[in-house]
Parts: structure tokens; C-alpha cells; sequence
């Protein structure tokens, strides 16, 4: 592949910034930490770009030759400068497992954690949040999200009188599919919001047109999920060589490459 082709490819606009953007990828990132970071657009704080999903790697026993992995996975994860882990009580025993490792390994103030809740009605909403509370091993959780848009204006009544009480940090909805942007769009021009969760990746552009520019202007942080299309983009690109300029911006596979063309983006 060429500059030439990728530039027709991913459209010369998104191009040029993936060029641009990755290329001085090593003065914008915190002192501290060889990641990126950004901040979250409601409060300044800042965040490093590349987080941790908990959606069925995470679904697992209680026994040591089950979870050893996923610790190691977690404290490479923190020393490498990641903060953000993105969990629910959807994943199974996900939350649990995070919660425990966590603690286990002492860094359970060094992460953002978020998850969601999935279900209908006030009580049963709050019955899941204290829920998650309970399994993350937490008083406070970082980000709770409205997964899919399910019955969100009572959940979001509910997250803003925890936020006020300091049980939440921030707040914010998610969904994954194409055909509910159009009911995104109209919650976040209508509620106060700090984040919204959405695919997007180099093959899932639908959230690019209105959803990313409307996060911007009305300052809401974007949590990007299925950054490889769910693996997709990984069975395409398999057998294809990395172009040689990527190495220009400290590129060197695949998985490098797609996450860079979201940062940039």
C-alpha cells in the first residue's frame, strides 16, 4: 500500500490528519507516562486514549489459572500508562473479576473505571448500580453509562442525583448499532452529558458525520468501542503487509495502525 493509495482509501481529510497527527504523536503525551492522553471536555481532566474492554476476556472463574492471566494483562496495562477500563454488568462475571484483581494488586485508585447500566425502571436501575458499586470493590465509580439507550431518561434522573452526591464521577450513554445514532443524537443535544460511548473504527465510520462533531460542540468526551470491527478488521489485513511509511510514525502492526487512525480521527 502507498501513501497514495491509503490516502484515497481513507479520504484525503482523514488522511492528512493521521499523517500529521501521529507524526508529532511524541509532544503531546504526558510527562509521566509514554501514552497519549486527552482531556475530558466537562472537567479538563486528563485521560490516556487507549483503554482496556473487559467484554468477554474478563468473563471468567474464580480460579487462579483462569484470572493469573488476566492480572498480568491488567498491571502491564497500568505500567504502560493505561487507566481506563470500560466494563457491565452485561459481560458476565466481568465487573467482579476487575474489581478483585484490582485490589488484589493495590491499583484500584489508579484506574478510571466505567461500566453501565442495562435494565428498565427506577429500582431495578438503582439495584444495578449498587450492584456494580459492590463487585468493582468501590464506593465511587468513575463513569456510569446508560448502555444502549435503555429506558435512559430514568437512568440519567438517577446518575445525576448520584453524581451530585459524589458516587458517580461522570455520566454518559452508549449503543452500538447504525440505526440508533439518529435517538443519540437527540440525547445529547437534550441532556447534560460528560461521555458517549459508540463504535467507530476505519469500518464502522457511520458515528463520523454527526455523532463525533455534535460530542464536540457540545463538549461531551468520546469512548470509542470495537476499535478491530469485533476482529473483522484484523481477518481483512492478515495476510497484508504493513506499509513501510508507517514506520514513520512509530508504527509497527496492524492493531498500531488501526488504534493511530482513531486517535488521529
Amino acid at each position: 500500500m502507498s501513501r497514495r493509495t491509503a490516502t484515497r482509501l481513507l479520504g484525503f481529510g482523514a488522511a492528512a490528519v493521521l499523517l500529521r497527527n501521529l507524526q508529532s504523536y511524541g509532544a503531546e503525551t504526558d510527562a509521566k507516562s509514554p501514552m497519549l492522553t486527552r482531556s475530558i471536555p466537562s472537567t479538563g481532566e486528563q485521560l490516556p486514549v487507549i483503554g482496556l474492554g473487559t467484554w468477554q476476556t474478563f468473563d471468567v472463574g474464580p480460579s487462579a489459572t483462569e484470572r493469573k492471566p488476566l492480572q498480568e494483562v491488567l498491571a502491564t496495562f497500568i505500567q504502560l500508562g493505561g487507566r481506563v477500563v470500560d466494563s457491565s454488568p452485561m459481560y458476565g462475571r466481568a465487573e467482579e473479576v476487575v474489581g478483585e484483581i484490582a485490589t488484589r494488586i493495590g491499583q484500584r485508585e489508579r484506574l478510571f473505571l466505567a461500566t453501565k447500566v442495562w435494565t428498565s425502571g427506577k429500582q431495578a436501575g438503582l439495584e444495578s448500580m449498587e450492584r456494580s458499586l459492590s463487585r468493582l470493590q468501590t464506593k465511587r465509580i468513575d463513569l456510569m453509562q446508560v448502555h444502549n439507550l435503555v429506558d435512559v431518561a430514568t437512568h440519567l434522573a438517577t446518575m445525576h442525583e448520584w453524581k451530585a452526591e459524589g458516587r458517580l464521577r461522570y455520566i454518559g450513554v452508549t449503543h452500538y448499532t447504525e440505526n440508533a445514532l439518529e435517538a443519540l443524537e437527540r440525547v445529547l443535544r437534550s441532556e447534560k452529558l460528560d461521555f458517549v460511548q459508540i463504535n467507530y473504527s476505519i469500518g464502522e465510520r457511520a458515528a463520523e458525520p454527526r455523532i463525533l462533531p455534535l460530542a464536540q460542540e457540545r463538549g461531551v468526551a468520546v469512548l470509542v468501542n470495537r476499535p478491530f470491527g469485533g476482529g473483522d478488521l484484523f481477518s481483512r489485513v492478515r495476510s497484508k503487509p504493513l506499509p513501510g511509511w508507517a514506520a514513520e510514525f512509530d508504527c509497527s502492526s496492524w492493531a498500531q495502525f488501526l488504534l493511530k487512525w482513531i486517535i488521529a480521527n
